[in-house]
């Protein structure tokens, strides 16, 4: 299945992205690379896009097991090296759950099979960076 994404300068340190969706992106460097911080940050993106991979799993695992979840967020912790090209090694992804009736067994099931099973995001992250997965229930 073959992916295009098309991605336009508009000067300086600014680009406009597209992607399948047709919704619009833009990416900037932030002031002390050049840029005027008007878009996201490349390596951040990557980021969310682990964070969106995943939570569109668990979100339709959700559904489908009829859980009880008022709301959930993920956050995550990156390293970057030092040393050029700077890429992430270290990735340290949080799962929050809130809600008063957590099936915690059937919550850690959905992150679970995400992480492992449907993610594709997180196969590539796990090409270059340890990965480590945390969850965490708040009733």
């Amino acid at each position: 299945m073959a992916v295009q994404v098309s991605t336009k300068w508009l000067g300086d340190m600014r680009f406009e992205s597209t992607n399948p969706s047709g919704h619009d992106l833009f990416i900037d460097a932030g002031e002390e690379n050049g840029g005027k911080g008007e878009g996201y940050r490349p390596k951040a993106l990557m980021l969310s896009g682990l964070a969106g991979c995943s939570g569109l799993d668990v979100a339709s695992l959700i559904k489908k097991m009829k859980l009880d979840v008022d709301d959930f967020t993920i956050d995550i912790d990156a390293n970057l090296t030092e040393e050029h090209p700077k890429y992430y090694d270290k990735v340290s992804m949080n799962f929050h759950f809130y809600g008063d009736n957590l099936n915690e067994k059937k919550l850690q099931k959905t992150v679970d099979l995400s992480i492992d099973k449907y993610c594709g995001v997180m196969e590539m992250f796990r090409r270059f960076a340890d990965v480590e997965v945390n969850i965490f229930f708040n009733e």
